[in-house]
């Protein structure tokens, strides 16, 4: 309960702080600006005894491996290989990425291996979601898990030892036509779909670079764009660091129906209500006694059930909501009941069907 009264009260002094001004680069982002996520296949050998064994994905992967390197295994054969591994290569390739530059690689095991710990990767191509290869992966896995068995079968894992990561371990062999050096205009995107925002972003541009913006929806600004690149990256640069005071965001009481975890935004409000919040707790336990029978008897012993029920009705208590509560008002009536967080996302729910919780409740 403690937990729960400390939480809404932080909750009160952060979300009811007046909104103030944001950087135009922190509400969205330019379009075609993004990362583009790369994915590979490969093989991590050197591994001491930790790899895949048999695995039939190693066992032809190690073949063609071989055959590049001029060297042919027998038909038939199918050697074993519990040093090497079948993993699968994630990468994120910048916006900008230009070819000879490097990017981190993650690797992951997709088969039997146990540990990633000592292997190395053997070169692999990345490939971008258009089947194209961006960028090629070689190098030394930084595994940070860590596991051991015995020969009785006991185990200790510490982390997660089939997860590795390169660091630079890839080279980047092909860059993403943007288009951003060449088109008259340019988009930007906000992060959340709000007219009042995209309104006073607007604005803010047209003020520092007359006529060059105009709102196309709730999302996207398109933006008129100078000729040449160093005019159009001073323009970028100057627009990004534009302050925007956003709007203020639509009333939502976030519910994880997993963790408990309730958050209330500064736009709730309540119209008037009277809340009236009371628990019923049963308690059953069980004594059973043991009967023996008497001297000599042909009786056996018995076991006889003994249970006691008790009821506890806590106090209820009754609160009372004006119309128009903010969220400090609501805070303090709930603290006031003295709920949980699960009699919480009760009360709350039971607000919004009877018409008081002007809110959108989204449950994760």
């Amino acid at each position: 309960m403690r937990i729960l009264s400390f939480l809404l009260a932080a909750l009160t002094m952060l979300i009811a702080a007046p909104i103030h001004a944001e950087r135009i680069r922190d509400l969205g982002t330019f379009d075609g600006v993004r990362p583009n996520q790369l994915t590979g296949y490969g093989i991590v050998v050197g591994l001491d005894g930790t790899g895949d064994d048999n695995f039939e994905y190693v066992t032809e992967a190690m073949r063609g491996v071989s055959g590049r390197l001029g060297l042919s295994l027998p038909p038939g054969v199918s050697p074993g290989l519990k040093n090497a591994a079948a993993v699968i290569i994630t990468a994120e390739l910048p916006a900008f990425a230009k070819p000879g530059q490097t990017i981190d690689v993650t690797v992951s095991t997709i088969g039997r291996a146990d540990s990633l710990r000592g292997g190395s990767l053997v070169l692999s191509p990345l490939y971008g979601a258009d089947g194209q290869v961006y960028a090629m992966s070689q190098g030394n896995l930084a595994v940070g898990g860590l596991g051991v068995s015995g020969r009785d079968g006991s185990q200790v894992t510490v982390n997660v030892p089939t997860v590795g990561r390169i660091a630079d371990g890839a080279t980047v062999e092909r860059s993403v036509a943007t288009g951003f050096d060449s088109q008259g205009e340019l988009r930007f995107n906000l992060h959340n779909a709000d007219f009042q925002t995209a309104r006073r972003m607007r604005e803010a541009i047209n003020n520092r670079f007359p006529g060059s913006a105009r709102v196309v929806d709730g999302v996207t600004l398109s933006i008129v764009m100078p000729l040449g690149a160093d005019a159009r990256s001073e323009m970028i640069a100057a627009i990004e660091m534009i302050n925007v005071t956003p709007a203020e965001t639509p009333a939502r009481v976030i519910v994880n129906s997993r963790t408990g975890t309730v958050v209330i935004n500064s736009a709730v409000r309540l119209a008037p209500a009277a809340i009236s919040h009371g628990r019923l707790v049963v308690r059953i336990e069980e004594d059973p006694l043991v009967v023996q029978p008497a001297p000599f008897s042909d009786g056996v012993t018995a076991v006889e059930q003994a249970s006691d029920i008790a009821l506890d009705i806590e106090e209820t208590r009754l609160a009372m909501l004006r119309g128009g509560a903010n969220l400090s008002e609501v805070v303090d009536a709930l603290n006031m009941l003295g709920v949980g967080a699960a009699d919480l996302v009760v009360i709350l729910e039971a607000l919004k069907q009877a018409g008081a919780l002007q809110a959108e409740m989204v449950i994760l």
